[in-house]
């Protein structure tokens, strides 16, 4: 059965991904670059909002190559 995650402030995301092996690349305005060695594109992080929608969040955690249940350990 598939773990449901809280919603996750950006920072907590970052942190999380910076535990999977994540590096951050660079930050603009409203968002931070990720990248990790074997990916073939970096993964953006939206700074602003207080909480990201849940879609948003579980979009990142898929294109970060993570099921739900492999990023929950990072939390």
């Amino acid at each position: 059965m598939s773990q449901r995650l809280p919603a996750l402030t950006p920072a907590e995301l970052i942190r999380a991904l910076q535990k999977g092996d994540f590096h951050v690349v660079r930050q603009t305005g409203s968002h931070v670059i990720m990248y990790k060695k074997g990916l073939l594109r970096s993964i953006p992080v939206p700074k602003h909002p207080k909480e990201l929608k849940r879609s948003l969040q579980n979009r990142i955690i898929k294109e970060a190559g993570f099921t739900i249940e492999e990023f929950s350990r990072f939390l």
